[in-house]
Order: structure tokens, then sequence, then C-alpha cells
């Protein structure tokens, strides 16, 4: 598809969002325990990450019930070793934390991922061909990791604090055009996280039927239910233990 029609897609859905009431709240007073757990990606990311601290995040992810550990791509079989038997999903990073890897090797690493055991892939796409107004390859580098990941589950990281509001809309209208599953704020290795105001635009724009997942800097219960609040339905923490306690 052609730059022509995503720009004119895009311009749409910022005129649609523009005459567009805010949203009611959404009621998060029952959210308690597993309830709120079950809205989490228990994640560590870091590079220094050992052996030891992503079995104790699968050991974590267990007792509490949260909805997934996030891992880099080498603990992938780790983590299949130590879930296996409990409802935790596995989830990859891919393309981490730039996003400028060429739509090939996302591609490869997304089909490898998913065969190693992971069911979710949160993938950060091209942050400077979108602010290029370059749709075409945004969209294709998207829809090569969906296609890669095959029943897999695929998050886009937008990375919103290094775009512009209508940046922001642009990358979640791609994100939908190429059959991903959620949007998603932050990497949380840049120079902030998810913010209300994000959390509440990337969900009005995707709608009901896309999930938006807010990750970066999230660290209390209550920071977590305000992104609840907003539109988030899934949350990206290293502090999820602290959260759900």
């Amino acid at each position: 598809m052609s730059k022509h029609y995503f720009s004119k897609l895009i311009e749409k859905e910022i005129a649609r969002l523009e005459s567009m009431p805010q949203p009611p709240e959404i009621d998060v007073s029952d959210l308690d325990g597993d309830k709120l757990a079950a809205f989490i990606d228990h994640t560590n990311l870091k590079p220094e990450a050992t052996r030891a601290d992503i079995i104790a995040l699968c050991e974590e992810a267990k007792q509490f019930h949260f909805a997934s550990v996030c891992v880099n791509p080498s603990w992938v079989p780790l983590c299949v070793e130590q879930l296996e038997g409990s409802e935790v999903l596995i989830c990859a990073v891919v393309g981490f934390p730039l996003g400028a890897n060429t739509s090939e090797n996302k591609a490869i690493e997304a089909e490898e991922l998913v065969e190693l055991g992971a069911r979710e892939i949160d993938m950060v796409l091209n942050i400077g061909r979108l602010k290029d107004e370059d749709y075409t390859f945004v969209y294709e580098d998207i829809l090569q990791v969906v296609d890669a990941a095959k029943k897999a589950h695929v998050k886009v990281i937008l990375e919103t604090c290094l775009l512009q509001e209508n940046e922001i809309i642009a990358g979640c209208v791609l994100g939908k055009e190429a059959g991903a599953h959620f949007v998603k704020t932050s990497t949380g290795f840049n120079k902030a996280g998810a913010t209300i105001h994000a959390v509440s635009l990337m969900r009005r724009t995707v709608g009901e039927g896309m999930g938006v997942k807010a990750a970066g800097g999230i660290r209390t219960r209550e920071a977590a239910l305000a992104m609840i609040k907003a539109g988030a339905s899934r949350i990206g923490a290293s502090a999820s233990v602290t959260i759900v306690s």
C-alpha cells in the first residue's frame, strides 16, 4: 500500500479524534490482588540480568499470577523451563531497544522466539522512519513481524517520548493496519516512559478491539491503576511485586 493511502488514513483518524469527546475513565475499584496482577507483564530487560534473576522473575510470576514474564531473547528457553505447567505467558522483545534493525532481522528474530516458546512479541517499530512519514516502510516492518510471529500476539512499541501527538496516532494506525494485537508506549530505555496522555490517546485511536500496553516508569499501584483508568489493558513493569503487594 502506498504512502498516499496511509497518509489519508492517518489524516482521517486525526480529524476523527479532534471531534471526539474524551471517554469516561475506566472503573478500577475492584482491581485487587490477582485481578490487577493479570494486567501485568513482569519484566526484566536489564542487560546485566543473570540466570538467577530470570529464575526469580519466573518464580514471582507464578506466585502472583502475572500475565507474562517479559525478557530479552536469550532467556526464552530458560523461561520455558521455569514456567512449564503454569499459565504465565512468555513475552520476548524484538528489535530492542532502538527499533532500527532491518525488518528482515526483526522477522527472523520473532520467528525464532516463537519457535523457542514465546507467546507474545514486543517489537520496537522504526522510530526514525515513522518521523520521516515513511508509512509504507513502517507498516511493512510491523507486518513482517506479525506474519513471522504467526499465532503469537505482537505488541508494537512506539517510544512515545520521542514522538509528537500526530506521530503517536500514526504509529497506532499503522500497527492496527498491519494486524498487531497491541500498541505499547515505551521501551523503558529512553528519556521517559508511559504517560496518562499517551495511553489515553492510544486507546482512543485503536478503539476497544486492540490492546494498549503502558510501560516505562510504572512503579506503584497508584501509577498502574491510573494507566488502566486511561485505557491500558496491559502494564509492563519491573516493580510488579510492589505494585500488587
